[in-house]
């Protein structure tokens, strides 16, 4: 696991941290965040000093969206936009390299040491952009997220930093219970099927080989090809079970599972991930923590582990 006790902001060394972010002063940041992963991170760091805006609900897919007049107007007001960069909003990067001649405009993956990303036969020039289904490379982006916003604010450098360290412990918990959870999936059934290729990190990072139906961005199509040869990779390993996705249709999944019915094999659906996006406002899972917290539970029940019921902190579908 990478060490993630320092951070970028120099600041480690407040000692009383808030058990949540700690309260503001006047004059609040407007920060606008393309993602939902983003926008939770900018809360977590800067707490009730900041107000932040995410262009992109639950259920959005950052490959194909584009700006609407309302978020350009957004932007166009705000102190600080944050995106992802690596890629993700493909439909948006021309506009971001305009709004940075207004604008305080920060990529917050970029910053991520390339030795830490993931290649991919699809882009031979690009990386794969989905960095936060694994709390320890988003520990990277949060510390970014972090610079940005005290190179906004500089006079709350202590706030933030404090509220950076906290965060990070929370990753780190998050990160430890992933590897408790997924460790009780047998090593036959550790194959993780999905609408597209988003989950590489976490196969990295927890042992899982992952296939998708289609590449590292959904505007890539799941050809009849595609469909045909991973039916067949489903009933020669005798895969039981594959996911969907809350931000990617469901009917190249819905194929899949008849095209091995058709050759006499059962799979089941094992549950709905987020992948490119957060749950709904208000819940648990429209947290960074409580997203992964979801999907490591929901991936190692359907694949034959004991998991609690309702994850890391009992908190998995309490709603608001």
């Amino acid at each position: 696991m990478l060490n993630r006790r320092h951070t970028l902001l120099g600041l480690g060394a407040v000692a009383a941290l808030a058990a949540t972010p700690v309260v503001a002063t006047e004059g609040r940041l407007n920060v606008v965040a393309t993602t939902g992963m983003i926008a939770d991170a900018a809360r977590q760091i800067g707490g009730a000093d900041v107000e932040v805006t995410a262009l992109m609900g639950a259920g959005v897919d950052p490959h194909a969206y584009r700006q609407t007049r309302s978020d350009i107007a957004a932007m166009t007001r705000a102190d600080l936009v944050l995106w992802h960069g690596l890629y993700l909003e493909a439909q948006m990067e021309d506009f971001f390299r305009g709004l940075a001649r207004k604008r305080e405009v920060v990529a917050v993956a970029e910053a991520m040491p390339k030795d830490l990303l993931r290649g991919h036969d699809d882009y031979a020039d690009k990386f794969d952009p989905h960095v936060w289904m694994s709390p320890d490379l988003w520990a990277h982006v949060v510390q970014e997220v972090a610079r940005a916003l005290t190179a906004a604010r500089p006079a709350l450098a202590d706030r933030f930093a404090a509220n950076l360290e906290r965060h990070l412990g929370e990753l780190d918990r998050l990160s430890d219970y992933g590897r408790r959870v997924v460790s009780g999936v047998p090593q036959e059934n550790r194959v993780l099927v999905t609408a597209h290729d988003a989950f590489g990190y976490f196969g990295r990072d927890y042992g899982f080989e992952v296939m998708g139906l289609q590449g590292i961005s959904t505007q890539s199509e799941a050809g009849l090809n595609r469909i045909g040869a991973l039916v067949d990779t489903l009933v020669e390993r005798q895969i039981k079970a594959v996911f969907v996705e809350t931000s990617v249709a469901d009917r190249s999944m819905r194929a899949l599972i008849e095209g091995a019915a058709a050759k006499g094999h059962a799979v089941a659906i094992g549950g709905e991930l987020f992948s490119d996006a957060m749950g709904a406002d208000g819940t648990y899972e429209a947290t960074y923590v409580g997203m992964l917290d979801h999907n490591f539970t929901t991936i190692a029940g359907a694949l034959g582990a004991e998991v609690p019921g309702a994850g890391m902190d009992g908190k998995l579908g309490a709603g608001h």
